[in-house]
């Protein structure tokens, strides 16, 4: 009984605020960002309780509740209710970076290390097929993440290391690290990784190389231990002349 009157108090209490909530999903629709939807397949993915928030305006406290226990599951290893859980915290908060970030890290760092190096499962195909479902999961994280947040360069930025740290693909990395760049508040260093990444995608050496000289070209602020390297590595493959070279670096 006293559960249900805390219920039915929470709902009362969030139906006054309902009309604010609608005019801020309505604000989202307008600035292109991705509002919860109050339907039955929301109450599918989060559960009663976190159905209960989302109508009543405790998105976030519950979120973080429920964060606090997704942290407390991966202590356990326990990625089956990880996921569940970050898939609930992400619904209820889709406009919370951090989130998305961290789900995508615990599936495609954590889960996938763990899936590759289970030894109760001594068949090496499964393991690193398990291993690629979570990297899988990850993605789908880091893509809803952005598609809810194309203003935050962050989400760009952790693609761009899961395909290159992940999934070895230096075109894709190159990709996103060069959208990351683009967004306003990106870091500094989006631009470089950009070229870098390219310099190893076989067929794009001449455009790598433009981009790190022009990068070169910036100042001494660009000319980094990295950049030197991977310069002068696209000079010998693509026969610059001597004379265009850059100086040779000094040790």
């Amino acid at each position: 009984m006293r559960l249900g009157a805390v219920v039915i108090a929470v709902v009362l209490f969030g139906a006054t605020k309902l009309p604010l909530e609608h005019q801020l999903d309505a604000a989202h629709r307008r600035l292109g960002l991705r509002a919860v939807e109050f339907n039955l397949d929301l109450r599918e993915q989060i559960g009663q309780l976190g159905f209960i928030a989302a109508l009543s305006g405790f998105r976030a406290i519950v979120a973080d509740m429920l964060f606090i226990e997704a942290h407390a599951a991966w202590e356990q290893t326990d990625w089956a209710r990880v996921l569940l859980l970050f898939r609930e915290v992400t619904t209820l908060q889709p406009r919370e970076v951090l989130f998305w970030d961290m789900a995508a890290w615990h599936m495609a760092w954590n889960a996938s290390t763990a899936a590759v190096n289970d030894r109760s499962q001594p068949r090496e195909t499964l393991r690193i097929k398990a291993q690629r479902e979570y990297f899988a999961l990850g993605k789908d994280f880091l893509e809803r993440g952005i598609r809810n947040n194309p203003d935050r360069p962050q989400l760009y930025e952790a693609l761009a290391r899961l395909y290159r740290d992940k999934y070895r693909d230096h075109e894709r990395a190159s990709e996103w690290f060069a959208k990351a760049a683009a967004v306003p508040g990106a870091m500094s260093y989006d631009r470089r990784f950009a070229a870098y990444e390219l310099s190893y995608c076989e067929g794009r050496e001449q455009q790598a190389y433009e981009r790190l000289r022009a990068l070169y070209d910036e100042g001494e602020k660009e000319r980094l231990p990295t950049l030197l390297k991977r310069l002068k590595f696209l000079e010998e493959q693509l026969n610059i002349p001597p004379d265009q070279r850059i100086p040779e670096v000094v040790r």
